[in-house]
């Protein structure tokens, strides 16, 4: 059993250390996320929240002699319960999901289904807050369903770290996760001793791993964003692949922490990007746009329909940012600005912006 003065100790430093936690993530996403509308990160800090209370309680249970386990041990359990919802809750807001599990998290169904495991493990355990009987298996509730929650989240923080090539704290999650995990199975047998130091060491690595993973983020923005014409490098490659088939790569350097980039195209839209390289590099630099509903034969157009200019955008942004990690306001307006220029003449005619020295095919 623990005394009061490790109670007290453990309870103090789970308030004040999770509280900051709290306030610091906030301010992150006050300063960011709240620009993108991008609440993953409230419900993030919202969870650590609940760990601060939850060490409010322990105090206030130790100051005022409260030693009834069905209320300590049920209190514990709210806070635990609801910490794991937030964590849950905060999943769907994630940049990078796994794809076998991206149409769960991402479904319209997905508060129900943390929603309802939440309701059946919180209904019982204030039941027998109310009621003080000893109800068997009411105390694992929130055990099982902080494992339902670990298994979701390391493998959200998982895929998230690879994707920003952060493979280090990709295995920093891993064994955070696991150090969670050993801490839920102490819970289970009841270890006060154990339990109480490994809660300890899980919610400082899982608060650390949430900075992280914020950082992360603010590192992606910065480099994710888009460089001028100036500064934008791109070279264009047919590569032919030993089973015969034609590679078309395009290479576009000059974006902040990274190398290059390489985007792969389909061949229509390599040819419609080699023939704006190859313009921009000769006398004359301008290729024509087809008007709507031209209905005049025997002229022939470069372009024949706007459309391929921005079908050819998405796919670079694609290539560049991954589908669906892009938006029209930050990427797509910004790279057509930096690739693309139109005729002040307004006479359907557009090239290619980048300088002719940044060009190689």
């Amino acid at each position: 059993m623990l005394n009061n003065e490790v109670i007290s100790f453990y309870g103090w430093w789970q308030f004040s250390v999770c509280l900051f936690a709290f306030v610091a993530l906030l301010s992150i996403w006050w300063h960011i996320g709240k620009k993108q509308n991008d609440f993953g990160q409230v419900w993030l800090a919202l969870s650590v929240l609940c760990w601060s209370i939850s060490g409010a309680f322990e105090i206030y249970f130790i100051e005022t002699d409260i030693t009834s386990a069905f209320v300590v041990d049920g209190w514990r359990s709210v806070w635990s319960l609801l910490n794991s919802l937030f964590i849950l809750l905060a999943l769907p807001w994630f940049r990078y999901i796994p794809d076998p599990i991206r149409h769960i998290i991402e479904s319209k169904y997905w508060i129900y289904i943390v929603g309802l495991p939440f309701l059946f493990s919180l209904l019982p355990t204030v039941t027998r807050m109310v009621s003080g009987a000893d109800l068997t298996m009411i105390n694992e509730l929130d055990v099982y369903y902080a494992i339902f929650t670990l298994g979701f989240l390391g493998y959200v923080l998982w895929e998230s770290f690879l994707k920003r090539r952060l493979k280090a704290l990709a295995f920093l999650s891993l064994v955070c996760i696991l150090i969670t995990l050993v801490a839920q199975f102490y819970k289970l047998l009841g270890n006060e001793i154990n339990l109480t130091l490994f809660s300890a060491i899980f919610k400082t690595t899982l608060i650390m791993i949430f900075f992280a993973l914020a950082l992360s983020w603010v590192k992606e923005l910065a480099e994710n964003v888009v460089p001028g014409s100036n500064h934008l490098h791109l070279k264009l490659l047919r590569n032919k692949l030993a089973s015969g088939k034609i590679e078309h790569l395009v290479f576009l350097k000059g974006f902040p922490g990274a190398e290059k980039r390489e985007v792969t195209l389909t061949p229509a839209l390599f040819e419609l990007l080699h023939k704006f390289a190859q313009r921009r590099l000769s006398d004359d630099e301008w290729l024509e746009i087809k008007p709507k509903n031209y209905a005049v034969s025997g002229k022939t157009f470069d372009i024949n329909d706007y459309n391929q200019i921005k079908r050819l955008l998405v796919a670079l942004l694609d290539g560049v940012f991954g589908g669906g990690n892009w938006s029209t306001e930050h990427h797509q307006n910004p790279l057509k600005t930096a690739l693309f220029e139109m005729s002040e003449k307004r006479d359907r005619k557009i090239r290619l912006k980048i300088p002719k020295d940044n060009i190689s095919l």
